[in-house]
């Protein structure tokens, strides 16, 4: 039997309808779900843009307390040591125990956030390490710190191949008589030294005795490693130098004549120009971490007198190289 036309055309339409609201209703749970995605990502980038903010504010603060620090350092004591208050590192920290209480006795928190937020940083003395910018002596590669950096790659086993390249281009960067194109940069970070022509492997092991900073530095005795001393005095022998750190721990010099009378022989190729001790350059790392954010930041100060410059700075997140990344004041 013949199913009626018209029959089949109401089920043909019942069905086109059913489809039509099939699709309708996918059609708006797939928009629905986009904007849910939408506002979720929003709401995403403006927590994580005010959790930034709002590190680099707790950073801005860490770094004035930091000033502070080495402010009042100076008027206590001309020298400076390992023994001070601010070469002591500040272990992770809740924000809550930074903060003064209020006339309750409690801190006022409604959301919780003091005990959620942590700070940590540290301040390094930039004249305990040799500077790369003493090389140069009228124009010319000074013999002194030559010798001195030949010392140093000698006695941390890195190739004199890559330091002869470094030492010529190091010149060049500065010869500003030449006119050719692949001159290299002067670079003006640490990392940067890979310009010039050392390996990254290189500049790792040269980093907690060599730095980067813009005028001539004299080393601090009270502060150099074993390896930057024994680089900084001519005819010193490493044993020596490690003898005198040990003996620094127990007590730190006072006086440079001091050290010469103490030292004997050992103590005669110390200078005033190329040691001293005491210090204009300091590095502050400050980090913050909320949740899972974490932000370091890097400044080199420069301390002269009671006045405080920072002299530049740079903001990184963890595990990414130092350098012209991200945020760096002035940039380079």
């Amino acid at each position: 039997m013949t199913t009626p036309y018209f029959l089949t055309r109401s089920i043909k339409q019942k069905g086109a309808a059913m489809l039509m609201a099939l699709l309708t209703v996918a059609l708006v749970a797939v928009l629905s779900s986009w904007a849910m995605w939408q506002l979720w990502r929003t709401t995403e980038v403006e927590t994580t843009e005010r959790s930034f903010q709002q590190s680099r504010w707790l950073l801005n603060g860490a770094l004035d307390w930091a000033r502070v620090v080495l402010r009042e350092d100076k008027r206590a004591s001309e020298l400076d040591h390992l023994g001070e208050p601010w070469a002591v590192p500040l272990k992770e920290s809740r924000l809550s125990a930074f903060l003064a209480s209020d006339s309750s006795g409690g801190v006022e928190d409604e959301q919780g956030l003091l005990n959620q937020v942590f700070l940590s940083g540290r301040i390094s003395d930039l004249q305990s390490r040799i500077n790369v910018n003493n090389l140069l002596d009228g124009g010319r590669l000074s013999p002194t710190y030559t010798r001195a950096f030949i010392k140093l790659f000698s006695v941390l086993g890195l190739p004199m191949s890559e330091l002869d390249l470094f030492l010529q281009n190091f010149l060049a960067s500065h010869n500003k008589s030449s006119k050719e194109g692949n001159t290299p940069i002067m670079p003006q970070r640490l990392e940067q030294l890979t310009w010039l022509g050392l390996s990254p492997q290189t500049v790792a092991q040269l980093a907690p005795h060599v730095t980067v900073l813009p005028a001539f530095t004299p080393l601090n005795l009270n502060t150099a490693s074993a390896e930057a001393i024994f680089a900084s005095i001519p005819l010193l022998e490493m044993s020596t130098a490690r003898n005198w750190v040990r003996k620094r721990q127990a007590k730190h010099w006072t006086s440079l004549d001091a050290m010469r009378s103490e030292l004997g022989v050992g103590g005669a190729n110390i200078n005033e120009r190329e040691h001293q001790l005491s210090t204009k350059y300091f590095e502050v790392i400050g980090q913050v971490r909320y949740n899972q954010l974490v932000l370091i930041e890097r400044s080199v100060v420069l301390r002269d007198g009671a006045d405080l410059k920072i002299l530049w700075r740079e903001r990184r997140p963890p595990g990414a190289q130092p350098g012209c990344l991200l945020t760096i004041d002035p940039p380079c």
